[in-house]
């Protein structure tokens, strides 16, 4: 059994239907006998909409709130891939990067991964 990454931008996600286009991708892939990991962006159009919004509050917000604000966008997206696999009956959960095992520096905005603890992810497939 592989374990098989796919990994979803914003306009792959940027509707409901292309939501549901991606969850019946990933459950093709599931039953073809593969473990399946899906790493989705933010549908499109919604990172540089929240960025936006900051900078329109205030010409100068922090990199660490700017991080906060625009991982929403990516929490919404997993969030609908799940319902949408949930719904044609895979079970799935969502999950953020730091629930993933995922360690980063602590510079905002240029994070860059230090270390993976994989306990979870193994859990979860």
């Amino acid at each position: 059994m592989a374990l098989i990454v796919q990994k979803y931008g914003g306009t792959s996600v940027g509707s409901l239907d292309r939501i549901r286009n991606v969850a019946a991708r990933l459950k093709r892939t599931r039953d073809e006998g593969n473990k399946v990991v899906a790493v989705v962006s933010a549908m499109s159009g919604v990172t540089d909409g929240l960025l936006k919004m900051a900078h329109e509050l205030t010409p100068n917000p922090s990199e660490r709130e700017l991080d906060v604000l625009v991982s929403t966008g990516e929490q919404q997206s997993i969030a609908l891939v799940a319902m949408a696999l949930q719904d044609i009956g895979v079970s799935s959960a969502s999950i953020t990067g730091r629930q993933a095992g995922i360690f980063t520096t602590g510079s905002h905005t240029r994070g860059r991964i230090l270390e993976m603890d994989p306990t979870l992810m193994n859990g979860l497939l």
